[in-house]
């Protein structure tokens, strides 16, 4: 397998890398596949994409009528672009804390970045998710999607363990309209987010959802609350 960074960026929470993964047997004409590290933790590439397109996809059956949307975390696009496929969306707000990614999708490093982003329904904000929720109009939304990390036991980042706590999901709930749902994204089942989310909606559903990716066979979770 071959490496080459396309590009490199530090921020105060680390080291965020994108670069090409070719594997050396791989025709010549085979696109290289891109691949996202935070701190030396894979992210997500451009090879399997399942399960990004998966959230978006099983989230938006969870509700009738989501016309305001936001997805925390960019990646490389894929949840917010499997969203943006729904015509029922009318508005879509991704929130990224990584300026440098949301500008490799902009200028065109990631290479689908310009036409992923060049949708109308779509707002991308820097920002932290947690700043995002607590700042927002009670009420505005009608879907909440979390993919910022692989769920509470995987974490990008160590602030990230707030996310899956009582503060965070309470001020979540006041975004969300009545009927309005969270889903929030999880590599593995986990009791202390399923309770925490019970806690504060009063009622949680854990969704199993199996994607194969590399000829694997992965059994991930979509953790659902309502405002109801």
């Amino acid at each position: 397998m071959e490496y080459v960074d396309v590009a490199r960026a530090e921020s105060e929470r680390g080291e965020i890398v994108l670069r090409e993964r070719r594997d050396s047997d791989a025709p010549e004409q085979a696109p290289a596949v891109l691949e996202l590290r935070v701190n030396g933790v894979f992210v997500m590439d451009t090879l399997e994409t399942n399960s990004e397109k998966g959230l978006a996809t099983a989230a938006l059956k969870q509700v009738e009528n989501p016309r305001n949307v936001v997805v925390g975390g960019l990646g490389l696009g894929f949840t917010m672009h499997e969203v943006l496929a729904d015509q029922r969306v009318e508005k879509l707000v991704v929130v990224e804390i990584e300026d440098a990614l949301v500008q490799w999708m902009r200028d065109g490093t990631v290479p689908h970045g310009p036409a992923y982003l060049a949708d109308q329904r779509l707002s991308v904000m820097t920002a932290d998710i947690r700043v995002a929720m607590a700042e927002a109009t009670p009420a505005a939304y009608d879907l909440v999607l979390l993919d910022i990390d692989n769920g509470p036991g995987f974490l990008v980042y160590a602030e990230n363990e707030a996310i899956y706590q009582r503060t965070f999901l309470e001020q979540t709930r006041s975004a969300l309209r009545p009927g309005g749902a969270l889903v929030i994204w999880s590599a593995a089942e986990s009791a202390d987010l399923n309770e925490q989310m019970r806690e504060v909606f009063g009622n949680v559903v854990a969704i199993p959802y199996d994607v194969t990716l590399q000829s694997r066979d992965e059994h991930y979770w979509l953790y659902l609350s309502r405002n109801a």
